[in-house]
Order: structure tokens, then sequence, then C-alpha cells
């Protein structure tokens, strides 16, 4: 009687829906990124290095210039031009400022900001660059 071999099972990995997983993520979290435009602007020093989220940037300048996601606004059109970019997007609930402050500006221009953040029930970040070693 004659017994037929049994054939071994192959222990090998295959690589190719890793890499399919790997890409597919990698195209999630570029497509879902939010990038913050972001002037030559001097920001203040920290030592935080949250990452947060962003729906839209304030930058305000030492001149006092306020420009929103990179479009130069007056002062008085601070609250119509972010609650007009808000009602834009989707996720109103979460929405997001940064804002990016020079270094030399000052505060009361922060609190204007920060003001329009809380009357429109949004959240406010305040945009730093990492301590120098």
């Amino acid at each position: 009687m004659a017994m037929k071999k049994r054939s071994k099972a192959i222990a090998e990995f295959s690589m190719s829906s890793l890499t399919d997983i790997i890409f597919l993520l990698l195209v999630f979290f570029m497509l879902t990124a939010t990038f913050v435009n972001v002037k030559k602007l001097q920001m203040p020093e920290s030592d935080n290095k949250t990452v947060a989220p962003s729906s839209l940037s304030v930058s305000i300048q030492k001149n006092g210039t306020f420009s929103v996601n990179g479009k130069d606004i007056p002062s008085a059109a601070l609250k119509p031009e972010i609650r007009q970019v808000i009602t834009r997007m989707g996720n109103q609930e979460n929405a997001t400022i940064t804002i990016i402050a020079e270094v030399g500006v000052p505060f009361t221009n922060v609190m204007k900001v920060l003001g329009v953040a809380n009357e429109l029930k949004m959240k406010a970040i305040l945009a730093t660059q990492p301590r120098r070693s």
C-alpha cells in the first residue's frame, strides 16, 4: 500500500496586502490633513509639541494686519469673514481657529480674534515655533 506524502504548508507572509493598506492610509491622511498657511512670521517660542487639526488660520502681523487663510482683511471685517469661512465648512461644531501672531503683536489684537472665536463657539489655538536649543 503506497502512502501519499502530505503537501507542506508554506510559511510565508504576503507583503502585498500590507503595502496596499499602507498606501491607502497614506492617501487618507494626505487628503484629510489641513495645512495651515503660515506667512514668514516670527512666532513666539514654546516647549509644547501638541499638533491639532485646524479649520482656518488667522494671521496677525505687527502692523495690525489680519489675514484669514492667507487673505488680508480689515479688522472690522474679521468676524463676518470667519463666519463666512465656517459656514462653507461641513463640520461647524468642531471648527478650530489657529491664531498665528507675530512676536511683538499687541495682545489686544490676539484678544480680538479670541473674542470672535468665543462668540462663534469655536476652539482657538495659538501657533508657536519650537524653542531653539
